[in-house]
């Protein structure tokens, strides 16, 4: 799959815009909103914004401090197995200390990724200081020229390049779920 972005100011051509699209087959989860003004997003019956926490890098900063946590922890043990420490005190100081400091670290790592914007999206930042929304779509490349013709279509949208999509089985999934859910429990 392929993510396209699109920047407007105008939600209501984005709510057009995605209705055209699911029209076309491309399905909602294959369609987000980034902005700032959530509110407004959700007032339109066809937009949705992105998670909160998929809008910072906590899974990214999380991910690093977690590595990091593992190389303190081994240093840790390595100390521990390159000293005698161990044979006066026991080794059970080593295990929690490295426990400790592979949970803070961690820790440490998702809590700087929560005050950062998503590395996919901060090529957006002024876009969205400047009350702009960033239009999301991923397609397959069946689904490419559903995205051509938005450009001629819909002259206040701006594209704004492509990048890395959500894996198919992703998208697929929650369109499982919805499907599911929809007709299990209407």
């Amino acid at each position: 799959m392929k993510r396209h972005y699109f920047v407007s100011d105008d939600l209501d051509d984005l709510d057009r815009i995605e209705v055209e699209l699911e029209r076309r087959g491309i399905k909602k989860p294959q369609i987000h909103v980034l902005s700032k003004d959530d509110t407004a997003v959700a007032a339109h019956e066809h937009l949705h914004s992105i998670e909160s926490v998929l809008k910072q890098d906590v899974v990214h900063g999380t991910i690093i401090g977690a590595m990091f946590g593992l190389l303190a922890a081994a240093a840790v043990i390595a100390v521990g197995y390159l000293t005698t420490l161990p044979e006066t005190f026991t080794w059970m100081p080593f295990y929690f200390l490295a426990i400790v400091m592979f949970g803070f670290i961690t820790w440490s790592g998702g809590f700087y990724g929560i005050q950062t914007p998503h590395k996919d999206f901060r090529r957006f930042q002024k876009d969205l200081d400047n009350g702009k929304h960033i239009f999301i779509v991923d397609v397959d490349p069946s689904q490419e020229e559903a995205i051509e013709q938005l450009g001629t279509r819909h002259p206040g949208l701006l594209d704004a390049g492509t990048g890395t999509a959500t894996p198919r089985w992703v998208v697929m999934g929650q369109q499982g779920v919805k499907d599911f859910t929809s007709t299990t429990f209407p």
